[in-house]
């Protein structure tokens, strides 16, 4: 689903070339598809809940698939469209349904949260890495289609899966936790709503500039596999630290563990905003780190406000927000890059927005996370 869902920020680059359009027109294609991802989470997180998870992974897998492949098939601005806000759509459907499904699945939540956070950067990664190799030995079609073609194999192979009872749906904790509050729950997670506004902000503008910065200030970025390779390195290196992330929120308060990744991540977009070069691929890494790390904290956080049964709806709350931001962020890389040819002042408002976002979460109500070395223990 990440290698899907941000692959089109490496082809943006070679269709500048090909259909002679300036960036600013050709990233905005990507505005609908990004609002879909986030406005769809509420009705498959309320799927989710009701119906099956792994059906609704089988359906995200296809629905992907065959919109990849139909955008490698466009031949106008408005086909491609067509093709990207069908991809956000179905898209849509991982963070609140499976987040959830691993969350009432997993004895050390922070661990396997953290593990999964690595295969989320490593498909970021991989986008990056392969969409640049496919359009630079191929074309950028077969960059669109030989990624969707995988997509419907891995549906088809989960439906087999779920078909011979590998894989079976559950509706309960493995490991309950003590019911929230009504206080707690309105309190937490209405504070959240805030802090992952800002920190879905953050992630959608490095996602969508990040390419754009290093061709500009990066002298190895001057091909779309340079630029792929820079990407893929960048998130694999934050991605592997997300376990450590998972161990911290498993092991120390989680309020602790959220409020440290959020006031690190101002000084980090600050230097985004000025640096270049190996300065600027290390910020980034940091800054993206910090981002994708302090996820297992926040969504053991919302687990802990929300009841089980609850879970797959609020957690397509969480990604309408963190989704439903993209297209802003999309503006307003758009924007500020036609008016300055650059991203400094993008990243200084974030920054600022961060900051802001660290103050509001301190008002978060305490909980601390369970000590698991028992289920660290197991095999």
């Amino acid at each position: 689903m990440h290698l899907l869902a941000a692959f089109y920020f490496v082809i943006v680059l070679q269709l500048e070339r090909e259909w002679q359009l300036p960036y600013h027109e050709l990233i905005e294609l990507w505005t609908l598809g990004a609002l879909l991802i986030g406005l769809g989470a509420i009705p498959a997180g309320w799927l989710g809940d009701r119906w099956s998870a792994p059906g609704m992974m089988i359906v995200m897998f296809l629905g992907m698939g065959i919109a990849s492949i139909s955008c490698g098939l466009a031949t106008t601005p408005t086909g491609l469209v067509l093709g990207l806000s069908a991809m956000g759509l179905f898209a849509s459907i991982y963070h609140p349904v499976a987040i959830a499904w691993l969350v009432r699945n997993a004895l050390a939540q922070g661990k396997a949260l953290g593990i999964n956070g690595v295969f989320g950067s490593i498909g970021v990664a991989a986008s990056g890495l392969l969409t640049g190799f496919l359009i630079d030995v191929f074309s950028w079609r077969v960059a669109f289609i030989l990624p969707g073609a995988a997509s419907v194999g891995a549906g088809l192979l989960l439906w087999w899966c779920c078909w011979q009872r590998i894989i079976i749906d559950t509706r309960s904790d493995l490991k309950p936790e003590p019911p929230p509050s009504r206080n707690e729950m309105l309190r937490g997670f209405g504070i959240l709503l805030l802090t992952m506004l800002v920190m879905g902000i953050a992630f959608h503008a490095m996602q969508t500039a990040l390419p754009k910065i290093f061709s500009l200030r990066v002298t190895l970025a001057d091909s779309a596999l340079g630029v792929g390779a820079l990407i893929a390195g960048v998130y694999v290196i934050s991605g592997i630290m997300q376990i450590v992330g998972g161990h911290l929120a498993d092991r120390y308060p989680l309020k602790l563990v959220y409020l440290g990744g959020l006031l690190l991540q101002v000084p980090m977009l600050v230097l985004v905003a000025q640096a270049t070069g190996l300065p600027l691929i290390v910020a980034a890494t940091m800054a993206i780190f910090l981002n994708s790390g302090i996820l297992p904290a926040e969504n053991m956080l919302i687990a802990r406000y929300i009841p089980a049964h609850r879970r797959s709806l609020a957690y397509g709350v969480k990604f309408v927000l963190a989704f439903s931001c993209a297209p802003l962020a999309v503006i307003m890389v758009s924007y500020i890059h036609e008016l300055t040819g650059e991203f400094i002042w993008l990243y200084w408002l974030v920054a600022a927005c961060m900051l802001m976002a660290f103050f509001v979460a301190m008002l978060l109500p305490a909980v601390r996370s369970q000590h698991l070395r028992d289920a660290y223990a197991q095999p």
